[in-house]
């Protein structure tokens, strides 16, 4: 069975690469994507990227009618501001790990609460693009 897998970014992240190297590397999202599906090849990984709210909530619903099996979620900002991407993720119930470029807990104090750590199936923070590749990993094994 190939398994469907979302991986929703959300604001700034498209200028990976580009932004502030020395925090969160100089892969883009498309390397990132391209790294997750040179990883495994027989899954269907999707990538996304909005710096707006209400899309991202759009791709989240929008797993209920492509049968997704696995979300891969970097909210980003929103990480820290957003109950309706919260809500939309346990709305949808499809299994999720967060991840983030950075450390946030080595990060400013703002940046230590996320609204989805206790809804999610893991987090993984501080490994730069490697965090994709152990979510990845981490859903290989299942």
């Amino acid at each position: 069975m190939i398994k469907k897998i979302l991986v929703i970014n959300g604001p700034n992240l498209n200028l990976l690469g580009k932004r502030e190297p020395h925090i969160y590397g100089n892969d883009t999202l498309e390397d990132i994507y391209k790294n997750m599906r040179f990883l495994n090849p027989n899954y269907n990984i999707q990538g996304v990227q909005s710096n707006h709210e209400g899309e991202l909530i759009e791709h989240i619903h929008s797993t209920l009618s492509n049968d997704i099996d696995w979300i891969i979620i970097n909210p980003a900002a929103f990480t820290h501001t957003s109950i309706a991407l919260r809500d939309a993720l346990l709305a949808v119930k499809i299994p999720f790990i967060e991840v983030h470029l950075s450390n946030i807990h080595q990060r400013e104090e703002f940046r230590h609460k996320s609204y989805f750590s206790d809804i999610a199936k893991g987090v993984i923070c501080g490994f730069g693009a490697y965090g994709y590749i152990m979510a990845l990993k981490y859903i290989m094994t299942l």
